[in-house]
């Protein structure tokens, strides 16, 4: 396996991901029932549900991924 292809799969796995914790967290905090729990309520990580930590490691491993694809374009 290439690098290069590598790299497409991390992001494609990575864009996925995004997506699918990006709903998860839209409907937790615009369409949840009265808004996140309080903090220290169980499932939540100060004050906020896991699914919104994970959208954001998730757009960092898509962007960190698609510049690692773009200076791979660049470089041969």
């Amino acid at each position: 396996m290439t690098a290069r292809r590598a790299l497409q799969i991390i992001f494609g796995l990575s864009l996925a991901g995004t997506l699918f914790s990006g709903v998860l967290s839209y409907r937790e905090l615009f369409q949840g029932l009265g808004g996140c729990p309080a903090p220290g309520a169980p499932g939540t990580i100060l004050g906020y549900p896991a699914c919104v930590y994970g959208f954001f490691m998730f757009v960092i491993v898509c962007v960190t991924s698609a510049f690692g694809l773009a200076a791979h374009g660049r470089t041969g």
